[in-house]
């Protein structure tokens, strides 16, 4: 049997509070800025995987709303599907994989964030998705 490659899916959290601002970590390992998101563990939906992995990194609790967007990283093989999440509870702090968490306004996620993990968010808030995309990992290509 010939070897296939192997893709890997993740989730990210397009997550909006009342201000109209993106929740959004900064990673400990790169120090960069992105939204909130991970791997699909085997045994979850991909709901559910975001709403734990905005959790675990940001301590925010969030519901699913839709899927605004498949994005992937042609480098590494990751397609991530993304989805626009509402606020249930709990407010942004550290975490194991995140220096910080925060509320940015749209032009902070324009400036600080890889223009591939910027664009989950600015695409979350358009009305003609869901969108497709490929990136390098840091630019959309």
């Amino acid at each position: 049997m010939p070897h296939f490659p192997r893709h890997s899916v993740s989730v990210t959290a397009a997550v909006f509070n009342e201000d109209g601002r993106a929740l959004a970590i900064k990673r400990r390992d790169d120090g960069r800025w992105v939204p909130p998101g991970g791997i699909v563990e085997l045994d979850e939906t991909p709901e559910e995987a975001v709403v734990r992995e905005v959790l675990e990194e940001t301590g925010v609790l969030v519901k699913p709303e839709i899927l605004t967007g498949v994005y992937k990283n042609m480098v590494l093989g990751v397609v991530s599907l993304v989805f626009r999440c509402h606020v249930i509870g709990g407010d942004p702090g550290p975490s194991d994989e995140a220096a910080e968490s925060a509320w940015l306004t749209i032009g902070e996620v324009r400036d600080r964030m890889p223009e591939a993990r910027g664009i989950r968010v600015l695409d979350a808030l358009r009305a003609d998705g869901p969108f497709v995309r490929v990136h390098d990992g840091t630019n959309l290509i």
